[in-house]
Order: structure tokens, then C-alpha cells, then sequence
């Protein structure tokens, strides 16, 4: 059964599955399934590095999975979603990270939250809008869509693109994440290239298959998420902007 959380302006998508509710991803969203794969890659790294990601899950939807909401756009949004879709737990206590919060972050939980954005290139983490959740157990890193940017025009990539600094963009904890620089061996570390290919490999494909412009055989998948790792390990290789 699909529904909306109707808390927030944005409405998400409420589905009910076996392990309970959860927030879902449509593929058939503006970005497509650029954005899911996006939201499992990051989701992975995140579990490595300790920080806190609502746990995922593919759900499917039918032609004949039943809602409680008439909206016709929608409708629309759900019929072009047919297939494999990225669920998120439901944090039914959670809110939205403000402003007056940011005297609960500690200068290493930020180091670790800004150090992991700089590496998937996550450019929606600004104070205006810091896509962060808090309830009783602590702060949930939430809506990783926008980051990997590169995987949009795979024909612009080059061996200089894991190394092209990017525009800087302001983020939500620049002024406490005063510890990167001693973080960052530290953090490298942690992710061996062995745990980039596997969170790379936790990526369903049917998020991939649509964003190959060749047919979508075993070969064309491997190949492709070893472009998903060879980038993020350059990254990781490269100079750092802190």
C-alpha cells in the first residue's frame, strides 16, 4: 500500500513492506535512476565510515499496487516507476536539522560528514538546506541523489576528472569541520578500494541498465561499475582542497 508522508512540503511516498514502512525513491523521477544508484553507493560508504544512513531496500510496485492517494501527478509519477524502486527506512520521530542544532555536532562527526561529501562530490549539504534528520538515537544523513555527479555524461569523463576541483559550494558544517585534515588518512584508509567495489556492487541493476548507451549485458554492467570505482579510488588518490 502506497501513501505520503504528509509532514513536509515535498509529500514523499510512503510504501508499507514486509520489514515496515519505508520513504521510496521513484525511479521514474526527474533524475531517474541516476539518482538511486547515487543513494546506494553514498549509502554504503556511509555505513563504513560509521555515519548514519536510514537502511535501504529495493521495492517493487506493480501496475497493481494499491494506494490511498488520488493524486493524479501522482499517478503519473507511480505508472513511470514501474519495476525495482529504492525504499528507505521510516523514521516516524525524526525532524528536520536546523540552524540552533549545530551546537550538538561535534568537530569530528562533522569532519567525517564533510570529508565523505568532498568524496562523492555531494553538493546538497548547505546550511539552507543540510538533508540531515535528527530523533532520540542521533543525526541520519538523508537525500544523496545529487552527488556523483559525473555519472550524468560518462562521454565528458576523462583520467583529469577525479581531479578537477570543483566549484565551492557552502556546506552546513564548514564552520566545524575543523578536523579534516586529520581526519582524512585516517578516513582513506578505511576505504580500500576492495569497499568502493562493494558498495558499487550493492547498485541493483536496473538502476544501472538505463544509463548504459549499449546494451545492458553482463559485461557492459561490469565495466561500468568499474568506472564507478576507478573514479572514486582517483579521488581518493588525489589532492585534497582542505
Amino acid at each position: 500500500m502506497l501513501g505520503r508522508d504528509r509532514r513536509g512540503g515535498s509529500s514523499p511516498v510512503v510504501v508499507a513492506t514486509s520489514d515496515g514502512p519505508h520513504l521510496l525513491k521513484l525511479r521514474g523521477a526527474a533524475q531517474g535512476t541516476a539518482s538511486l544508484v547515487a543513494e546506494v553507493v553514498v549509502g554504503a560508504l556511509a555505513d563504513d565510515l560509521g555515519l548514519a544512513v536510514p537502511a535501504r531496500r529495493v521495492v517493487t510496485l506493480t501496475a497493481t499496487t494499491p494506494t490511498d492517494d488520488r493524486n493524479d501527478e501522482l499517478a503519473d509519477l507511480l505508472a513511470a516507476s514501474h519495476g525495482e524502486n529504492l525504499g528507505f527506512r521510516y523514521l516516524p520521530h525524526a525532524r528536520h536539522f536546523v540552524a540552533d542544532d549545530l551546537a550538538r555536532v561535534t568537530a569530528d562527526f562533522a569532519a567525517h560528514v564533510r570529508w565523505l561529501d568532498w568524496l562523492v562530490r555531494n553538493p546538497d549539504r548547505t546550511p539552507q538546506n543540510p538533508n540531515i534528520l535528527l530523533d532520540e538515537t542521533g543525526f541520519w544523513l538523508i537525500d544523496h541523489g545529487a552527488a556523483l555527479p559525473f555519472q550524468h555524461d560518462w562521454s565528458a569523463v576523462t583520467e583529469a576528472t577525479p581531479l578537477r576541483a570543483e566549484a565551492t559550494r557552502p556546506h552546513v558544517f564548514d564552520g566545524v569541520a575543523d578536523r579534516l585534515a586529520e581526519w582524512d588518512p585516517l578516513l582513506s584508509a578505511e576505504l580500500t578500494r576492495e569497499r568502493l567495489a562493494t558498495a558499487v556492487d550493492a547498485v541493483p541493476p536496473s538502476f544501472l541498465e538505463p544509463l548504459l548507451s549499449v546494451p545492458a549485458t553482463a559485461d557492459a554492467l561490469a565495466r561500468r561499475r568499474a568506472a564507478y570505482v576507478a573514479m572514486l579510488w582517483k579521488r581518493l588518490r588525489g589532492a585534497r582542497p582542505f
